[in-house]
């Protein structure tokens, strides 16, 4: 057995941000190493993405892992022992030829991704090496740039908004005064919306604000306010982006924005956009229709996307022949990259490889359900994403990752350099 052959896996139960259980698993090395890793969930997700398995039943709602876990200790540390953790693709692959389902249906993409990244893991620790650095050696180091949460509504603040999230997209030196701005700019928006007598104290499942607003286009109004009140000029300073989960407020091929009393079609609906995006500094919207409505994101990328990304969640699925499909139809510009949408480490690479090979800018992301794992930040830095989006600058599972990359600029110095468009 080399040294880098599987020699131990375990897995057991544990709990995301949300209390909901999910999987924790460990796997050790024959020369010893260790990878230990608690897998993320999402709420808002798409019909395309790998399957989570869910145990049903009274207990935590239904949204038990224990069936999960007995695939991490049986059927896939079966699979995976003895084989050589450096051939990560290889062993990836055997999992899911083991799970006999492309969506991870059987065993379960949440039991599969533990033993993905715990492999990975502990073939970082075996080597003593940083995981980023594992991924991908260099001299000069790109650190993502932050996309930050900082009002929150549909799924991740109980339909507050019909849209999901309002981001602010820092300019900046470094990724430590990006994220500085990023704080500022949260926490004058709460000032704002303190004023307007909104009750700023909660926050949502990511760490936004969860504010009731009058309209959906309020909270863009809000944000930019609130940058402007910290002191930063839109456009010049941040930016903003809006997560809009698209499918959320879709039915009978139509998007029905509840606060405004409106139902448009896809046509209407992204001239919308593009009358807000002719008022605010948006420079990303993500999820801007259906799933599924390919033709009609070929034309809102014509549409919106000349100076703006236009990315793609939901639509990919961090799923590979979807996003060849993108690109193929000019469907957006940009693909979000969800290591659990893919199941695997290896599929979720393949996609940003993929991606970049075609000019889409890729955008890595953590899920609403997360935990305080900072491995992401680790792969966002490796693979040279370029963009990170973990959530609001408020929750322990989210500010993790933020650390983890204040700690890798903080290790290199002037050998870290924030991500730009073009670069």
């Amino acid at each position: 057995m080399t040294g880098t052959a599987v020699r131990q896996v375990a897995g057991w139960e544990a709990l995301d941000s949300r209390g909901r259980p999910t999987v924790g698993c460990r796997v050790t090395l024959a020369g010893g190493g260790t990878g230990r890793v608690v897998v993320p969930s999402g709420k808002s997700t798409g019909g395309h993405e790998a399957h989570e398995r869910r145990d049903g039943g009274a207990r935590y709602g239904g949204f038990g892992a224990r069936a999960a876990v007995a695939s991490v200790n049986g059927a896939l540390a079966e699979v995976v022992t003895g084989l050589d953790a450096a051939d990560r693709t290889g062993l990836d692959q055997a999992m899911v030829e083991a799970d006999g389902d492309e969506q991870l249906a059987n065993l379960g993409a949440n039991a599969v991704l533990a033993v993905s990244l715990a492999v990975l893991l502990a073939l970082a620790d075996q080597a003593r090496e940083p995981l980023w650095r594992m991924l991908g050696p260099r001299q000069t180091v790109v650190l993502p740039r932050p996309m930050v949460n900082v009002i929150s509504g549909g799924a991740h603040a109980g339909g507050a908004l019909d849209l999901q999230d309002v981001l602010v997209v820092p300019a900046a030196p470094t990724f430590s005064e990006a994220l500085e701005r990023c704080a500022r700019v949260r926490a004058g928006t709460a000032q704002v919306l303190r004023r307007g007598g909104a009750w700023t104290d909660l926050v949502a499942d990511e760490g936004g604000l969860a504010a009731g607003l009058p309209t959906n286009e309020a909270a863009l109004a809000a944000v930019t306010e609130g940058a402007c009140a910290a002191g930063l000029e839109p456009g010049r300073h941040v930016s903003f982006a809006l997560d809009l989960a698209a499918n959320q407020f879709y039915g009978d091929g139509r998007y029905n924005l509840r606060l405004e009393g409106e139902s448009l079609d896809a046509t209407a609906w992204t001239e919308r956009l593009a009358q807000w995006c002719e008022r605010y500094e948006l420079i990303s919207i993500e999820d801007v229709l259906h799933e599924d409505d390919w033709a009609g994101w070929s034309g809102a990328t014509r549409r919106l996307g000349d100076r703006r990304q236009v990315l793609g969640d939901d639509l990919f699925a961090t799923n590979l022949s979807r996003l060849r499909r993108g690109i193929s139809m000019g469907a957006a510009n940009a693909v979000l990259v969800k290591p659990n949408q893919a199941g695997t480490v290896s599929r979720a690479e393949a996609v940003v490889r993929e991606a970049r090979q075609a000019g889409y800018a890729t955008v890595v992301s953590a899920r609403s359900g997360d935990t305080e794992d900072h491995w992401l930040a680790d792969l966002a830095v490796g693979w040279q994403a370029g963009q990170i989006k973990v959530g609001s600058t408020q929750r322990s599972e989210r500010t993790a990752k933020w650390n983890r990359l204040l700690e890798i600029e903080a290790e290199l110095g002037p050998r870290a350099v924030l991500w730009a468009p073009g670069r």
